[in-house]
């Protein structure tokens, strides 16, 4: 079995130091870097995650995220001291998977890890078309108008999870449940932000991601 690959962006020494024994300890093989401008010249296809500090010398760690999801949908984990509101929503926005801030449980920051890597797996079903708007379970791939909309997994799956039971009604307390993971600290609000953030990478054809007030969202053909 492939041991999944992680790279930790970290110039905490003696933190780095902690999260690589507790990755190594939970079967995982762990790449550290310290520094931002590395980590910008980074080739993201070999990890299946990314655990990034925003506090780094060189490059900050929000235009790391920044220019990671310009080429790619790894999740990123951000691990950081700022706990304020508008660093959350910010990071999120720019492409985050999850943010944990220091200080934490060793135990808590590894079972973000787990809970991240253990996605739902995909229907290997045809493609779904919605006008303009085809998304490809089997390849992960989503196009508007036969242009590629890059999304990050959790924009993926919460795409996938209504184009599965279009015209229905999927509440948001499934959608935390199933599309974030369950072992994590995620809530509506944050939900919130992915769907916004999907709606307008997806650009006319967002208006098909649907506000049900009270209940959820569904996917409703295009106009």
């Amino acid at each position: 079995m492939a041991v999944d690959r992680i790279l930790l962006v970290e110039d905490d020494v003696e933190l780095g130091r902690q999260i690589v024994q507790h990755l190594t300890g939970a079967g995982f093989d762990p790449t550290w870097i310290k520094d931002g401008d590395e980590a910008m010249l980074v080739d993201p296809a070999p990890y299946r995650l990314f655990i990034l500090d925003l506090m780094l010398p060189g490059a900050y760690g929000l235009d790391v995220l920044k220019r990671l999801r310009q080429h790619s949908d790894v999740p990123v984990l951000v691990l950081s001291a700022r706990n304020d509101t508008i660093d959350k929503v910010r990071a999120l926005k720019l492409g985050a998977d999850d943010y944990v801030t220091k200080p934490f449980w060793p135990d808590e920051l590894l079972a973000r890890v787990q809970a991240r890597l253990r996605r739902p797996v995909l229907q290997r079903e045809g493609a779904v078309e919605y006008g303009p708007l085809v998304l490809d379970p089997a390849a992960r791939r989503v196009t508007v108008e036969g242009d590629d909309v890059p999304l990050t997994r959790v924009e993926f799956d919460l795409l996938s999870a209504l184009a599965r039971r279009p015209g229905e009604a999927i509440t948001r307390t499934w959608l935390v449940e199933h599309v974030l993971d369950p072992d994590r600290e995620g809530n509506e609000r944050t939900l919130d932000v992915h769907v916004s953030r999907l709606r307008k990478k997806l650009g006319a054809c967002g208006k098909s991601v649907a506000t049900v007030w009270g209940i959820g969202y569904r996917l409703e053909p295009p106009a």
